[in-house]
């Protein structure tokens, strides 16, 4: 008995006649002179160029190297990953490093000022916040004082070791940060007098020295940070000689005379010459004898206002040096003939 089928079977389907073509996405760089349909390729990051493997023509320049910038130590093999942010500083351990900054155009409808303030209260503490508040200003004393970044870097770590053990409690800001660059230049062998930090800060000399004694006795940096390397005495605050370099630069001397003036200040120092006088003057008073003893006279007026001390401190220093000349002045000096006793003038005593 033949049974009906209720559904017909299923047509196989019929293929298109005409074959469909889509777009070729597989963009390659062929070389115009090899016209390989395989080319050979080489990016050569080093010098940012494109060139042919097979005959050397450079296709393409200025090409950007993806790779990473830096090379990673770790266990795993291959290149570090993180290619964000900048390099660690290890003056902020332990703060977090990366910054949102919220841009203040928000049409004058002062959102932004009240996003700034809750994005400063929830990135770091009231501590971290004076810490960065006081790494920026040492940063832009030292630019303002054309210090480099070394003295500006051991500045910073001078004041977030006091900060860190509360040594100048309730003492201002601006007179620790100006203790800590003071110390930093002496211990850079770059250093700079009481009244120049004083200027640059606005800091009195006196809020200034009870800082500097707090810190110096606390990191013990009396034997180790004595500016003074050729005294005796390891409290002494800055040699002379160490301003020299300084003030013979400004008064556009020339090279030969910042080492006989030198030669001058250490005999005078072994004879007992101008003891007790400040190193400031005593630097004026010795480019004052100096510059006139080689024929390269500098008035007391220029030298003074280089050195930050009167004219008559000057000239009381060169008067004591110019009764000593003859033991001062060396006998090659005069033979060579860079000097002449008969340069140096008589300065009265009134």
């Amino acid at each position: 008995m033949a049974y009906s089928q209720p559904f017909p079977l299923a047509q196989p389907l019929q293929k298109p006649t005409q074959p469909t073509f889509g777009p070729d996405l597989a963009v390659r760089l062929i070389c115009p002179d090899c016209r390989d349909p395989n080319p050979n390729i080489v990016e050569e990051f080093s010098s940012g160029d494109l060139v042919c493997g097979t005959c050397g023509l450079v296709l393409g320049d200025r090409v950007v190297d993806t790779r990473s910038e830096w090379r990673t130590f770790a266990n795993d093999e291959g290149d570090d990953p993180s290619r964000v942010g900048g390099p660690t500083d290890p003056l902020m351990e332990g703060m977090e490093q990366l910054d949102t900054v919220i841009s203040f155009r928000d049409g004058g409808s002062g959102i932004a000022r009240e996003l700034q303030r809750a994005a400063s209260r929830g990135s770091a503490s009231r501590s971290e916040r004076n810490l960065l508040q006081a790494f920026r200003d040492i940063s832009n004393w030292c630019d303002q004082f054309s210090l480099p970044k070394t003295i500006s870097d051991i500045a910073k770590q001078l004041y977030k070791r006091s900060d860190e053990e509360k040594l100048l409690r309730g003492k201002p800001l601006e007179a620790v940060i100006a203790a800590c660059i003071f110390i930093a230049c002496r211990q850079a062998h770059v250093p700079r007098t009481f009244r120049e930090i004083c200027n640059l800060t606005h800091v009195s000399k006196k809020v200034l020295g009870q800082c500097y004694k707090a810190l110096e006795q606390a990191f013990n940096l009396t034997p180790g940070a004595s500016a003074d390397r050729h005294s005796n005495t390891p409290s002494s605050l800055t040699g002379p000689e160490d301003l020299l370099v300084r003030y013979c630069n400004h008064l556009d001397l020339p090279p030969n005379v910042q080492p006989i003036c030198s030669d001058i200040i250490v005999k005078a120092r072994d004879l007992g010459i101008a003891d007790g006088r400040s190193p400031v003057s005593i630097a004026g008073g010795a480019i004052y004898f100096t510059c006139h003893l080689l024929g390269k006279p500098k008035t007391a007026r220029e030298i003074s206002a280089v050195a930050g001390v009167s004219e008559g401190t000057i000239k009381l220093v060169y008067r004591l040096y110019y009764g000593v000349k003859e033991k001062l002045v060396k006998e090659e000096w005069i033979k060579d003939g860079k000097a002449k006793l008969d340069r140096l003038p008589l300065e009265s005593s009134k």
